[in-house]
């Protein structure tokens, strides 16, 4: 049963990851718009509806089943695109972003647990880095390939563009109905308050835990906004049709840094990769955003060589600190803090644009994002003094 879920949850994130729409997202939404401010509040709107979502979808996930999660939320996911591929007015955009908000919760820590139960059921646990990492370069690998085609399909439609997401969001929630649902899971069966009590206390009372949420809230809220708009900066120094390539490099990248994350995560130590990853990628994006050229897509690329590991190691190290009944509830509510800290940077970046242009405004989410820095330090350190 394992080999068939990873086997799926294979070809599930590839086709996640080949949305040909996403790479040009933030210039569509303000086109649509008509500014960056606008535009980027899409992205708000989409983490403050999985916000919103994340706690109930994540007790759902505990309650009812991680497959049927799955299935709704990929029900929703093509309902999402359907409206973005409408597309009117700022409007539609605003419901897309809803709509996709609530899949993205469903997803949220479902995704993850699914996996992980699934490889319980076999006794194989300790190997979910390896597979994690293995199921996740999928995702990379399509978003690299679908990079290059979505610049070229742009520069005659972005309608079709759009289109031929929503056709391949349906492939999607066909695969979901071919997983099966793990048997280690354990049912919620408690009062659910007192269920989302217990999971919050298990955060305050692991000091481990609570330095690697705060950690990973700043960080999805910082990382994931700069790759979303990045292409808002990239398109003042390369053509439209060039931008596409710009995600393309670090998409291939992050699919190596996945797929052979369980034996780099073995040799260098989860922590230690995180923590450096951390610092690199800051230093790299001020240089190339401080000193603008056409070689600055390339060198903000580099990164993506770290991504992968440091996604799945973050990842193991959360897992092997959730309890095995709130798994994925615990994993919502970390999603839940770094779904309001984005929607609140994104207003922040789109006003900055507005004000100062996407360079300076990238700068400035940058030099924000460094307390995270602190907080894998701090890790690491407590690390080194327990093995003294």
């Amino acid at each position: 049963m394992y080999q068939k879920n990873v086997r799926m949850l294979s070809i599930f994130n590839f086709l996640i990851g080949f949305s040909l729409f996403a790479p040009l997202a933030i210039i569509y939404f303000t086109k649509v718009s008509g500014s960056f401010m606008l535009g980027t509040s899409v992205y708000g709107i989409i983490m403050l509806s999985s916000a919103m979502f994340e706690v109930p979808t994540g007790i759902w996930s505990d309650k009812i089943g991680r497959k049927y999660t799955v299935v709704l939320g990929s029900w929703f996911r093509v309902i999402a695109f359907i409206f973005y591929a409408i597309g009117l007015s700022y409007g539609w955009l605003v419901a897309g972003a809803i709509v996709e908000g609530l899949s993205r919760a469903l997803y949220s820590g479902n995704n993850d647990a699914l996996l992980y139960d699934t490889l319980a059921d076999e006794h194989k646990q300790e190997s979910y880095d390896v597979f994690q990492g293995k199921v996740s370069s999928t995702e990379q690998l399509a978003m690299g390939i679908s990079a290059v085609l979505s610049g070229l399909i742009a520069i005659f439609s972005f309608s079709y563009l759009l289109w031929f997401s929503v056709l391949i969001q349906i492939g999607l929630l066909f695969i979901s109905y071919l997983l099966v649902e793990p048997h280690f899971r354990k049912k919620l069966d408690t009062n659910v308050f007192a269920h989302i009590k217990e999971a919050l206390s298990l955060f305050v009372k692991n000091k481990k835990l609570r330095f690697l949420s705060l950690a990973s809230i700043l960080s999805f809220s910082i990382s994931e906004l700069k790759w979303e708009f990045g292409s808002a900066f990239i398109a003042t120094v390369w053509p439209l049709w060039a931008i596409g390539i710009s995600k393309t490099l670090p998409s291939f990248g992050a699919s190596l840094s996945f797929y052979f994350s369980g034996k780099l995560i073995r040799k260098f130590n989860a922590v230690k990769i995180l923590l450096f990853d951390s610092i690199y990628g800051k230093i790299i994006s001020l240089i190339s955003l401080i000193f603008p050229t056409v070689f600055s897509p390339l060198l903000m690329s580099t990164p993506s060589l770290l991504y992968g590991v440091s996604n799945i190691a973050e990842k193991t190290l959360m897992q092997h600190e959730f309890s095995d009944h709130q798994r994925a509830t615990m994993s919502s509510l970390n999603s839940l803090g770094g779904a309001i800290g984005f929607a609140v940077m994104s207003l922040v970046l789109g006003g900055l644009a507005d004000a100062l242009g996407p360079a300076k405004a990238l700068i400035i989410l940058t030099i924000i994002g460094f307390p995270v820095v602190f907080l894998y330090w701090r890790i690491f350190k407590n690390e080194r003094n327990l093995e003294v």
